[in-house]
């Protein structure tokens, strides 16, 4: 199937393609779920963006004592996009993502974990000899896999 080419010179039609991400927050902060609405569904009488009448929208969609705070795909604000199981932290107005293993801490100007060991930044241009490594938390390191490695999912 041929995908038409649209050339998208109108501002609604900008609107219908352009779309808006909420995260439903538990009361301990815990990410339940995003969803993703359309921008006209966040648009308040002036057709001005806004999280107010987003998350009005959410409530109406999922009940009037669902709290819901908007999510940025591209991380344009609140830190980090907000991920299933992660936080939202009030206090700091940003997503953090479930850390990832103990030892790891948070980094305060990210909001994102980091390890005690930062990981090797090898050359990753040779596509033959690339090398990829995983975080041990036994061994408190990073280690190299071999290329042969296979996951278990």
């Amino acid at each position: 199937m041929e995908i038409p080419y649209i050339l998208l010179q109108d501002r609604e039609l900008l609107l219908h393609i352009n779309m808006a991400h909420f995260a439903k927050i538990q009361e301990d902060g815990i990410v339940e779920t995003v969803i993703v609405i359309n921008n006209s569904d966040i648009l308040d009488i002036e057709g001005n963006e806004s999280e107010e009448v987003g998350i009005a929208f959410c409530r109406s969609l999922y009940g009037e004592g669902t709290n819901w705070v908007q999510t940025s795909y591209n991380e344009n604000f609140r830190k980090n996009y907000a991920s299933i199981g992660g936080i939202y932290d009030s206090g700091r107005d940003a997503f953090i993502p479930p850390k990832p293993f103990p030892s790891w801490t948070l980094n305060e100007d990210t909001c994102l974990w980091d390890p005690p060991i930062p990981k090797p930044d090898d050359d990753m241009s040779d596509r033959e000899n690339f090398k990829v490594y995983a975080w041990s938390e036994e061994e408190s390191n990073w280690i190299l896999l071999p290329h042969d490695a296979t996951w278990e999912v």
